[in-house]
């Protein structure tokens, strides 16, 4: 594969923070190899992560191999970079589930397994630093750095000098010392020259490069990319539920497509340089295209199209954007029920449910019983006969009369049944 110039991507996309000088020669002149770590504290990765994904990923696509380490070892301390308390220690079969689930996320945007000289890599450093003895490591690896080189990090300055009143432990000053090791091993054994990470990752990996230094006796380069906010000044990754995870057992694809879809105007001109692999003359004709007719949307629509294909599939980018058109778009009955429950709840989200016997369905649920007595949806008997007569009551979308009785045929997976009012006044019944 001819290299492309990996540098010069990253700027126009802007995903530079800071670059060690010589960087971008280094990498024109030959294939290389570049890291990144990822915690493996849980068995999901979130859309957080997805900034350094991209990094490795683009980092492919310029014809360099990308290796991904799975910090089982540094998993087991805690970063200090920007926390403000230790993690929670994880042992080591839970590591190892986590670290293959995470393997199982890279693949949907990093080639592993196509033979080409630079295919994807990844490593676990509890791999090498579980043989290390304290005494070893100290003597061959911490002799090499001063403390006043490692309290001069921000991260380390921070915590200690900040309002965190209970400091550091021993265990997170040493963050610094093991990330520096890894950067020195993978040097040494799959001659990786180049560490990336977000900004707040400066320090750590400019130890890497100090060790690789003074003990291997080479150079290490290092390049790290902004720390993603959102234009509100609110953080990049969250919703009100929490994290926005890349695993659809933890946010349905739903979701997950919602969150891109919703970014503001000024957000989504700059994540779709980050998080699609459309290229710049693409990128720029759709933010043209989007500033002439902001009210449609394109550019949200576009970018929640290309990474919810990304990080899923077509089949579930084309349930999600069919789930979205249930709300707001004509819809039938048998749109709802080819939605799985997970998603039928998180497209109906809020809204109001009263759970119903099992036999009132069996036995035929009178309409004007399921909107008044039976749910308390509508005040009375009399207000749910005239909403009738009005023509505005639906049941899983269909107009009905005051004649109709709800039955099983009704149910959503064999479960539920969406009442509604007019355009946006919405019901359901649970059966229980």
């Amino acid at each position: 594969m001819a290299l492309k110039n990996f540098v010069e991507e990253l700027k126009w996309r802007g995903m530079i923070h800071d670059v060690m000088p010589e960087t971008e020669e280094h990498l024109m002149e030959q294939m290389r190899s570049a890291y990144i770590g990822f915690d493996p504290t849980a068995d999901s990765l979130h859309i957080g992560n997805l900034v350094p994904i991209m990094m490795l990923a683009f980092f492919q696509r310029c014809g360099h191999k990308p290796v991904a380490l799975v910090g089982g070892a540094t998993g087991m301390i805690g970063d200090p970079s920007g926390k403000s308390s230790e993690r929670n220690l994880l042992n080591e079969e839970t590591l190892r589930h986590n670290q293959e689930c995470v393997r199982a996320q890279l693949s949907q945007f990093l080639d592993f397994s196509s033979g080409e000289d630079n295919e994807a890599v990844m490593v676990n450093n509890y791999d090498w630093m579980k043989e290390f003895s304290f005494l070893g490591f100290i003597r061959d690896v911490g002799k090499h750095i001063t403390v006043n080189y490692m309290m001069a990090k921000d991260s380390v300055r921070n915590r200690i000098s900040g309002d965190d009143t209970e400091g550091m432990s021993f265990t997170e000053f040493t963050y610094q010392l093991v990330q520096g090791y890894d950067f020195l091993h993978l040097y040494n054994h799959q001659n990786c020259t180049l560490q990336m990470g977000g900004s707040d990752q400066w320090g750590n990996i400019t130890t890497g490069t100090e060790l690789i230094r003074r003990i291997g006796g080479g150079k290490g380069y290092a390049l790290t990319c902004p720390l993603i906010t959102k234009s509100d000044g609110s953080k990049f990754g969250k919703s009100e539920g929490g994290n926005v995870w890349l695993d659809a057992k933890r946010t349905s694809p739903y979701k997950f497509y919602q969150y891109w879809l919703n970014t503001s105007d000024e957000d989504a001109e700059k994540y779709i340089k980050i998080f699609t692999f459309l290229d710049k003359p693409t990128i720029d004709g759709l933010i043209a295209e989007h500033r002439e007719a902001p009210h449609m949307r394109l550019l949200q629509k576009r970018l929640a199209q290309e990474v919810t294909i990304t990080v899923h599939d077509e089949t579930e980018y084309e349930n999600a954007v069919k789930a979205s058109e249930i709300l707001f778009g004509r819809s039938t009955s048998d749109d709802l029920k080819s939605l799985d429950e997970a998603t039928f709840l998180d497209v109906f989200d809020g809204v109001p449910q009263m759970d119903i016997p099992s036999a009132e369905i069996e036995n035929g649920l009178d309409i004007i019983a399921a909107l008044a007595e039976k749910s308390g949806f509508l005040k009375s008997n009399g207000e749910a006969r005239r909403a009738l007569k009005e023509n505005s009551i639906s049941v899983n979308k269909e107009k009905v009369a005051e004649d109709y009785v709800i039955g099983k045929n009704d149910l959503i997976n064999n479960k539920f049944v969406l009442l509604q009012r007019g355009k946006k006044n919405y019901f359901i019944l649970t059966i229980t």
